[in-house]
């Protein structure tokens, strides 16, 4: 078995999105290369849609920093896809990253949709990804509070549809179909954790710095 840790840093998108952080494109890009300096896996250098200043500084990133794969957040929506395989394509590699919720209060309440018209959404969005790009990795959003069984089912549909790789994101050590990637406070012990255990990936963060209290 294969018991190399695969590192996915976010500290360019998850990591700005603490409170009071705020980078501009050359710091981005200077962190970015820093991080390809440390051998990181995979660096997600943003979310393009959200501004014209981020997708300047994913496609900046994806064009000049050599070594990681470049990934870049998009929704489950073709805009969202568009703006991120335009930002990234030139990279050496590249990669797709979605996210869609998978939990019930998501699904109701934040989509006001329902698990049947969400999975639909996610394994088209996924299909259009892959007829773009080659790797395509999907995190289902609050997976710590979804139904287990609809979780594996959603895991399921979406490599069917061509994801390549598939993370539980903000999940608590669910296992799954290619990775296990509990995220992480950085340096908080549950990343060295769970990485000496069944995990063998892992979302560090520049400093701890983040959104959320824990993925």
């Amino acid at each position: 078995m294969d018991e190399s840790v695969y590192i996915f840093d976010t500290t360019l998108r998850d990591g700005e999105q603490s409170p009071g952080t705020s980078l501009n494109p050359d710091q981005k890009f200077r962190i970015a290369c820093q991080l390809a300096r440390l051998g990181v896996d995979v660096v997600e250098a943003g979310f393009p849609l959200s501004s014209p200043g981020d997708f300047e500084a994913v496609q900046r990133i994806a064009r000049q920093v050599d070594g990681p794969m470049i990934t870049a957040l998009a929704r489950a929506a073709r805009p969202d896809i568009d703006a991120v395989w335009q930002a990234v394509r030139d990279a050496q590699r590249n990669q797709i990253h979605m996210v869609l919720s998978v939990s019930d209060i998501h699904i109701e309440r934040k989509l006001r949709s329902n698990r049947k018209d969400v999975l639909n959404r996610g394994t088209q969005a996924v299909a259009y990804a892959r007829s773009l790009c080659d790797q395509v990795e999907y995190s289902p959003e609050d997976a710590g509070r979804a139904d287990p069984k609809y979780l594996y089912e959603t895991l399921e549909a979406v490599i069917d549809a061509g994801a390549t790789v598939t993370l539980p994101l903000a999940s608590r050590n669910y296992v799954q179909l290619t990775l296990l990637a509990p995220g992480s406070l950085n340096p908080n012990p549950m990343t060295l954790t769970g990485a000496g255990t069944s995990a063998n990936s892992g979302r560090p963060y520049v400093n701890g710095n983040r959104e959320q209290a824990n993925n």
